[in-house]
């Protein structure tokens, strides 16, 4: 059991994990990341293929998700405060980018025809507690 790797995490880039990895390794685990090189090669399969995994031995996964809750990332202002949700007060804000008006619908149908990116789309945060969504302000 504990020659095997069980998967603790998924990523959608190989950056996110390659960070998370070393991260791990400065504590002693050993890790293993799979799908990367074809992630770094195409990134638009990284939702078909499920991402890129994080994968560490059976007997480290309980160190390691332990590690992986305290390091959790959440949204944070130009000075390096933590973003407050206006409605519940909770610290539990993630950005995202979401297409929610015509101009950003426009734009996004044109880059996707025409092949090419950026797209326009506006970023908002969203709390994990009461999911609220707010504006970046």
């Amino acid at each position: 059991m504990s020659d095997t790797f069980v998967t603790i995490a998924r990523y959608q880039y190989s950056s996110e994990a390659q960070i998370v990895k070393g991260r791990l390794e400065s504590d002693g685990i050993e890790v293993f990341l799979r799908d990367n090189i074809t992630i770094d090669t195409d990134p638009l399969v990284s939702n078909a293929i499920g991402g890129v995994k994080l994968k560490v031995l059976a007997k480290d996964a309980s160190k390691a998700r332990s590690i992986l809750s305290s390091i959790k990332k959440y949204s944070i202002n130009d000075a390096g405060e933590a973003i407050v949700c206006p409605y519940c007060g909770s610290h539990h804000v993630e950005m995202y980018s979401t297409i929610n008006s015509f101009k950003s619908l426009f734009f996004f149908l044109i880059g996707f025809l025409s092949g090419t990116l950026p797209f326009s789309t506006r970023y908002q945060y969203k709390c994990e507690d009461c999911k609220t969504e707010f504006p970046i302000k």
